[in-house]
């Protein structure tokens, strides 16, 4: 069975992880610590905080921007759920808009025509590990400024709407030279087991916010939100004599360990050199051995101001229903392949549905997911596989009739 992405475990990540635990070590200390300098040093953006997911990342940031109910977030019709879950979390309104037909990422047109007063936020989210179009983003967020009803302190510092971007996917993707995690306000990174960097579980938050905004504040504000409020970690009461805290507001429990932070250092200093050109090789082995067959639209991974950071090789079957794509998935799996669908829009979801988003909104997003098969991608995919998948997608299409 060739898997979809299964985590790279080799004896460097086994090695540091033992390290750990005999370090007696294992919560947030050191290790933890290095790997949020080293993010801040990977993105360049000024501070790093990690956290046990990339949901709470958002959600975190969210609840910090003073997100409650009454409050509008803007998010994609086309993510996974926990985009729109985390404003559920806050007592907001999830208001889901239309993406882009060249790409899978949210379109800045539709953005724009749901800006209102109650908006609060927009949370535009890098498929695949493709950045979105940041520059219009950006400016709608300024330009909109004059609607913007700040209600928090934060939201009074800011004068604007935040661009939060739930970059998941995309850690060490670039948008016009500069790593994303730098491009916008704050960005939510996950280390979930299939990203291509994993902690097993783990996600972080890049702040870069703007002047008046001082980042290391935030940050030291942020390391006590998520530990319950407690003004010292355990690193610090670990001092000779400095047992003593106090709880000064009523935080979360989302810290990273160090046994996570031990595999993301490992992962991170090799990232850049190894596992990105890996990734990148097999995206554009897949291109090369599928760019001939008229049938499949490949994707947007690379243009002049964009380069994903390859974590996805979605392909689109050109005029196929959701049925068809569905039975070319089962072939394909009866091959001993696993394929996958990213994703399935927000408003075909039981919970989103009976909320009263209809997909038949959504049109963009419907004729991509319709259509819409994710191919293996994981470091240790060879050569031979690669050929193997492409030949068999050929033949089930042949089969198909397509």
């Amino acid at each position: 069975m060739i898997p979809f992405s299964p985590p790279r475990i080799d004896q460097k990540i086994i090695d540091e992880v033992v390290a750990t635990l005999k370090s007696g070590w294992i919560t947030t200390g050191p290790r933890t610590k290095l790997f949020e300098k080293k993010l801040s040093a990977f993105n360049g953006n000024p501070n790093t905080l990690c956290l046990n997911s990339g949901t709470a990342a958002l959600e975190l940031m969210l609840r910090w921007f003073g997100i409650k109910e009454g409050d509008e977030v803007i998010v994609p019709a086309y993510t996974y759920a926990a985009t729109a879950n985390v404003v559920v979390h806050c007592g907001a309104k999830p208001i889901i808009a239309d993406i882009n037909e060249e790409d899978f990422n949210i379109s800045h047109f539709e953005i724009a025509k749901h800006i209102n007063s109650k908006t609060k936020a927009v949370i535009p989210v890098d498929v695949g590990g493709f950045p979105c179009d940041y520059d219009e983003i950006n400016r709608l967020a300024k330009s909109t400024s004059h609607l913007f009803k700040p209600a928090s302190p934060n939201q009074e510092k800011l004068g604007r709407m935040l661009i939060l971007s739930d970059s998941a996917h995309a850690l060490g993707a670039e948008y016009n030279g500069k790593k994303i995690g730098s491009v916008t306000d704050v960005a939510a990174f996950s280390f979930h087991a299939v990203k291509n960097l994993s902690t097993a579980e783990g996600g972080a938050v890049s702040l870069n916010l703007p002047s008046p905004f001082d980042n290391e504040e935030e940050y030291k504000k942020l390391c006590m939100s998520i530990l319950h409020g407690q003004n010292k970690d355990a690193l610090a009461k670990q001092q000779n004599g400095n047992w003593k805290y106090d709880i000064v507001e009523a935080g979360y429990k989302c810290n990273m360990t160090d046994i996570q932070a031990a595999m993301g250092l490992v992962e991170l200093d090799r990232y850049q050199k190894d596992t990105l050109q890996k990734r990148r090789s097999i995206c554009e082995l897949y291109h090369d051995l599928l760019k001939h067959d008229p049938r499949i639209e490949l994707p947007l991974q690379r243009t002049k101001e964009k380069q994903s950071s390859w974590h996805l090789f979605s392909i689109r079957i050109r005029n196929i229903t959701e049925a068809q794509r569905d039975r070319i998935i089962q072939k394909i799996f009866d091959k001993n392949i696993s394929v996958n669908v990213h994703f399935i829009p927000l408003p075909c979801l039981s919970f989103y549905k009976n909320a009263g988003y209809n997909i038949n909104d959504f049109p963009v997003a419907w004729d991509n997911y319709s259509r819409v098969i994710s191919l293996p991608v994981y470091y240790d995919l060879t050569t031979e596989n690669i050929k193997y998948i492409c030949n068999t997608l050929h033949a089930v299409l042949n089969d198909e009739k397509i």
